[in-house]
Parts: C-alpha cells; sequence; structure tokens
C-alpha cells in the first residue's frame, strides 16, 4: 500500500507557512516546514527524504535558488517546485537548471497549487489509490498532440510548463522527425500568448532571398514583381509566436538581421526605410550539430546564444522506446478516424517489431508505418517490410527468428529471445509430430490455424517444410 506523500515546506513567512499547511492537510498530505534555507538543507540532509519540496525564492540569508542548489548536491533528483512574487525569466532558466520540477507565481488559487503538486508528484491525489497513468496526452492544436510516457519525456514537459510564461526565445534541438514543432507548439499553447497567433517557417524550405522577404514583408518597387508592399511573418505575428524551424539554413546575411530583432525587437521591410517595431517570442528548431555549426560558422555565435536563452533536447525515439506502444495506439486511432477506417489489433508480434527496429526517421517514420499497416491491413507484410529496412542498404531482410539470437544485454532483450526460443520448439516439434499437417498442429497447440500460419512464415519454418519429405500442407 502506497504511502502519503511527504511534503516539506521552506518559506520565512509564517502565514504563508500556515496558509500552504493548512491546504496541504486538508488533502491529506503529511507537512513538515522550514522557516528558512539553512534549516532546509538540515531537514534535507538528516532527514527522511521528503517526496516534494515547496521552496520559497525569496528568503533573507540562503535564499530560494542557493537552497536549491544545495539541496539538489545532496539528493539529487529531489522534486522542487519554486514558489516566488516575481516571475522573473533570469530566475526562472536557473531554477530548471538547478533542477526544479516547477515554478508557481504567489499569489495562486488553491486550485493551481493542487495541479501542480499532482502533476509532479505523478499522481492524481494523495491517496494510494489514485494513482494516475503514467502517460500524457495534451493537444496542442492542428490535430497535434504531445505524448509522454517515459522519464526523460516527463521531465521535458515540466521543463516547457515552467518555460512557457516565461518570455524568452527558446532553442529546441533534435534529430528530424523528433517532434520539434509539437514541442514549440506546446510553448505557445501554454504561455499567455495562446490566443495570439503561432507562425511556424522552415528556413529550409525557400532561397535566402525569398526567405527575407517571407520573414521581414517588402514594400512596393522593392524588387521585380513587387507590385504592392506585402507585411512579413514577423509582422503577421505579432503579439505570438514564431517558430524558425532548421534556423542552421539562414544565411549569415539573414542571421544577422535575426539578431537584430531578438535584439531590439524591430527591423525594416525590403525596400523599406522606417523600422517596424514587434511582439513575438522567437522559438528556433534545429538538427544540426551546434559546436560543429558554431566552428564552421555556419551558425553565428552571437545568435546562437541570443537564441540560447532556454534550451530544450527532444531524445530519439530509439532513446525512448517504451514509449513505442502508446504512439502506435494513438496514431492507429487518429489515422483510423481521419481514413474513416476499422482500428487494426496491434498484436505482440507487431509490438515486437516496432521495438526492435531504430526508427532513424523518428515519429515521422512510425506514422508512416502505422499509415501503411492500416491502408494494407496486412501486419505479415509491414512487419517484412520493417524488417527489411532494418537490414541495411542491401536490402536483405532481416530472419524473423534472428530476433531469438539477439546480442542485446538488456533483460527485455533477454525475455524475448528466450520466449522466441520456446516458441519455435514448441511449433517445430508441433509439425513434426502432425507430419507437417499445418491444421493438426494448430489443434496440438491450441492456437488457430491463421496464427500458427503467422508463426511459421515469422519464425522461417517453412524452409523446413520445403526440406521435408512429407509436405503435408493443406
Amino acid at each position: 500500500m502506497a504511502s502519503v506523500p511527504n511534503i516539506l515546506v521552506v518559506d520565512d513567512e509564517p502565514h504563508m507557512v500556515n496558509f500552504l499547511r493548512t491546504l496541504l492537510e486538508v488533502e491529506s498530505y503529511e507537512v513538515e516546514t522550514a522557516c528558512n534555507g539553512l534549516e532546509a538543507v538540515r531537514r534535507v540532509e538528516e532527514g527522511p527524504l521528503p517526496d516534494l519540496v515547496l521552496l520559497d525564492v525569496a528568503m533573507p540569508g540562503l535564499d530560494g535558488l542557493e537552497t536549491l542548489g544545495r539541496i539538489s548536491e545532496i539528493r539529487p533528483g529531489i522534486k522542487v517546485v519554486m514558489l516566488s512574487c516575481v516571475s522573473d525569466p533570469r530566475t526562472v532558466v536557473k531554477a530548471i537548471h538547478l533542477g526544479a520540477q516547477d515554478y508557481l507565481p504567489k499569489p495562486f488559487q488553491k486550485e493551481d497549487l493542487e495541479a501542480v503538486i499532482k502533476r509532479v508528484l505523478g499522481r492524481s491525489g494523495p491517496g494510494p489509490e489514485k494513482e494516475a497513468p503514467l502517460e500524457i496526452a495534451e493537444e496542442v492544436g492542428d490535430d497535434l498532440y504531445f505524448l509522454a510516457a517515459c522519464e526523460s519525456m516527463r521531465k521535458l514537459r515540466s521543463q516547457v510548463g515552467m518555460i512557457a510564461g516565461v518570455d524568452v526565445p527558446v532553442l529546441i534541438l533534435g534529430e528530424s522527425g523528433t517532434g520539434k514543432e509539437i514541442l514549440a507548439r506546446l510553448i505557445h499553447t501554454l504561455s499567455p500568448r495562446a490566443p495570439q497567433p503561432f507562425v511556424k517557417v522552415n528556413c529550409a524550405a525557400l532561397p535566402n532571398d525569398l526567405l527575407e522577404s517571407e520573414l521581414f514583408g517588402y514594400e512596393a518597387g522593392a524588387f521585380t514583381g513587387a507590385i504592392k508592399a506585402k507585411p512579413g511573418r514577423f509582422e503577421l505575428c505579432d503579439r505570438g509566436t514564431i517558430l524558425l524551424d532548421e534556423i542552421g539554413e539562414l544565411s549569415p546575411a539573414l542571421q544577422a538581421k535575426l539578431l537584430h530583432v531578438l535584439q531590439d525587437h524591430q527591423f525594416s521591410r525590403l525596400g523599406g526605410r522606417t523600422q517596424i517595431k514587434v511582439d513575438v517570442r522567437i522559438l528556433a528548431a534545429t538538427n544540426v550539430d551546434i559546436p560543429q555549426a558554431l566552428a564552421s560558422r555556419k551558425l553565428r555565435e552571437d545568435l546562437y546564444y541570443r537564441l540560447n536563452a532556454f534550451t530544450l533536447t527532444l531524445p530519439s525515439l530509439r532513446e525512448r522506446r517504451e514509449e513505442i506502444p502508446l504512439l502506435l495506439r494513438h496514431f492507429m486511432a487518429r489515422f483510423a478516424a481521419r481514413y474513416t477506417r476499422d482500428p487494426l489489433p496491434l498484436t505482440p508480434t507487431l509490438v515486437d517489431a516496432a521495438l526492435e527496429h531504430t526508427w532513424p526517421g523518428n515519429l515521422r517514420e512510425l506514422e508512416n508505418f502505422v499509415k501503411r499497416y492500416l491502408i494494407l491491413r496486412d501486419e505479415y507484410q509491414v512487419i517484412q517490410e520493417l524488417r527489411t529496412r532494418r537490414g541495411g542498404a542491401g536490402g536483405a531482410p532481416v530472419p524473423s527468428s534472428g530476433r531469438a539470437k539477439t546480442t542485446s544485454g538488456d533483460l527485455k532483450s533477454l525475455v524475448r529471445s528466450l520466449k522466441d526460443k520456446a516458441e519455435i520448439k514448441a511449433i517445430s516439434d508441433a509439425l513434426q509430430r502432425t507430419n507437417w499437417n499445418r491444421k493438426a498442429a494448430s489443434r496440438l497447440l491450441n492456437i488457430s490455424y491463421k496464427a500458427l500460419l503467422y508463426k511459421v512464415r515469422e519464425y522461417g519454418l517453412e524452409e523446413e517444410e520445403q526440406g521435408g519429405t512429407s509436405p503435408g500442407a493443406v
């Protein structure tokens, strides 16, 4: 039976301590208090580790950020929510870097505090029977969803929740297809700018001369064909959020102009003489190797440090394989509804094949895999195609029975290997005993005839059948 969470409240104002204690005890949390940073450090160092620390930023002596740094050193991974009367961007960014899970501005409503605590603790309430699912699914608009089921993605979601309300540029890093646009949309959705426009510009999709007019607009007569003035994306996005995707593809001249926008929040259209002032939050995304781009001068250092007020890094799909079942279910439901088709079953065999694939195209490749399965409605074919791609440039498919010979040292692979070996032996024995009469073998194994045919093909046992003396095929 799960224990009731223990929360340590750290604040130098007695009325705030009493207020928080009352709120939390009503919700059946166990509450301890500390009136300053030093006492909080001592409690964490000497006593049992609290499930959560509510830590005030502005305290005399050892302030909140210093306290956060100290207790994070003593107990790495400790869950801390910062409380502050002032939402200073630099403080929020520093708190995230020091390991805070969330940041709650004072004054706050009881509901706000409850929501933050539940999100950080990963529960729907303090009671043991109220454990919330570990999966996160949030719609961010345009039929796009942010999904999370592993610790790294839940931590990323927590960081987004903190940084969304702080109006600083954010640099989003990650391989192609990992969902950088979705993360940018989530930041916009959770920010005060959510009612205003969100504009995405793919910097790699246009030549730099066209990209400049697309971003900053132009005046009539600025170039041949410019019959009338046209506002750029920055003007159209005023008071909103702009995502500059593939920022590493910008020319040095455009990078310099973008730097001017970041510094002064103003620019001039092509062919224009007046400065246009805008209020736009800039998010930038790239899959380039940042140190290499800086060393080769493909990316300006001053622009990088302006954009890098805070950096979020999306892990590749192969680094978060535990999310693949969630993503398969999500894409199947989504595309079945879009194409007005009945959703197909996600069998253990299909999920295993998906877990074994390296997914170099990340989420985009996984989406296409589900679409193809839904259209072809042939599980065997899509699994074989997946294994063929895994086989490398030569195109030779990895034999299905190769799963039983995996060299991976992790426990899941070992269990899967043993399972496959047991299945291969049981099916082979049954087929031998029935003289390769597959209907009789399916009855002997107590599985359907169709399931047996699938397993025979999956494990490459058809070759044994062809080489045998008595085909016995029906």
